[in-house]
């Protein structure tokens, strides 16, 4: 039976094998900001709010050093790093500098598949440019990012997306990673499971309860026993930890919602206020929407109370929302009907989704959200 796994896998491996390459953005936010003011260059920045009720977006490395990471609070920052120099965001500038970076993928190929702004796949199984290797191209991509925009760019190149994606981390910052045919299986068991995509901490916690500390350990486990200590998602750590995966890169890859969401500064109850701070939520959203041409049928309210519990209200059309007056309307809706608040809330947001077409561009994830802190 062993044999027969092991067929199916080296099987499976072999249909799946392309030329991708994961190209990764070094602290990238925080890097333009360290680009475009000098005074910033070798000091531990953080993009985002210093306020009590701030988070950090980016570190530079410098700040990395000391602990400081993204969507940290603000004050958990400053504790870590007291030198911490923070800088407000300037989206348009890094969403300027991300379409450079996309311009010179698609030089190389049409298949690019955007995670966020500063991450994308890119699959370069067709040698437009007779450059000869992915591993050849990936260099030229970096050094052209580094000559165009003065940013540095990691990559990870390897036959799926699954172990490029984890090859771009390996040598971080300013390095390039390969896994070739053959290698992926052996590359992902010496790795700890905290560093597959998808495991997060609570899983790589759940995982250690069970015995189960890297992809060696993971990779003991047949389907059945995965199936029944992780349902679906079993089928995926079965596969990753043999470093199977069959996703083609898709440039066209299908949003699932579009939104933002504010954190204010201090708890918030009074009725004006929710409803001033909804209509700024609104159009920021509806500007995306637009942007992304996209078409939606439910829109969706989410509320965080300040006892940190969350609470999300919908309202679904049988054809998509019309026009922003129409999104406005049901978003007004919603909030009228959760008045008065049983508590104050500490943050509001707004989504919609069951979306009907979309832009070639990716969103950062499925749930593309456009943050407001």
């Amino acid at each position: 039976m062993a044999d027969e796994a092991q067929a199916g896998g080296e099987e499976e491996e072999a249909q799946g094998l392309r030329k991708i390459i994961h190209v990764d953005m070094d602290a990238f936010f925080a890097s333009v900001e360290q680009r475009d003011n000098p005074d910033l260059r070798g000091k531990p920045v953080a993009v985002g709010g210093s306020s009590g009720r701030g988070v950090v977006a980016a570190a530079s490395y410098e700040a990395r050093k000391f602990g400081v990471r993204s969507a940290m609070p603000s004050v958990t920052a400053r504790r870590k790093c007291p030198d911490l120099i923070f800088v407000k965001h300037r989206f348009d500038v890094y969403q300027e500098v991300s379409r450079q970076i996309r311009a010179i993928f698609r030089h190389y190929t049409p298949h690019v598949e955007p995670l966020s702004l500063d991450e994308a796949y890119l699959d370069v199984t067709e040698d437009l440019h007779g450059i000869g290797s992915a591993t050849a191209i990936a260099q030229q991509i970096r050094a052209r990012i580094k000559e165009e925009t003065r940013l540095t760019a990691s990559a990870g190149v390897s036959y799926n997306k699954f172990l490029a994606k984890l090859a771009s981390d390996q040598n971080k910052p300013d390095g390039i990673c390969v896994i070739r045919p053959g290698e992926g299986a052996r590359f992902v068991q010496s790795l700890p499971v905290r560093r597959f995509h998808g495991v997060g901490p609570k899983g790589a916690e759940k995982m250690a309860r069970l015995g189960i500390e890297t992809g060696a350990d993971l990779a003991e486990k047949d389907r059945a026993w995965l199936g029944q200590h992780f349902g679906s998602f079993g089928d995926y750590l079965y596969r990753a930890a043999r470093g199977i995966d069959l996703r083609p890169v898709r440039a066209n890859r299908i949003r699932k919602s579009i939104g933002g969401e504010r954190t204010f500064n201090e708890d918030i109850s009074a009725e004006d206020e929710l409803r001033d701070t909804l209509e700024r939520i609104i159009s920021i959203v509806w500007d995306r929407i637009a942007e992304k041409e996209a078409q939606g049928r439910t829109v969706t309210l989410k509320m965080k109370y300040n006892d940190f519990q969350t609470a999300t209200r919908s309202r679904s059309l049988p054809q998509a929302v019309a026009d922003k007056a129409e999104f406005a309307r049901l978003a007004r809706e919603l909030l009228d009907n959760e008045l008065p608040m049983p508590m104050p809330i500490r943050l509001m947001g707004l989504t919609l989704s069951n979306l009907e077409s979309d832009e070639g561009d990716a969103p950062p994830r499925d749930t593309a959200q456009l943050s407001l802190l």
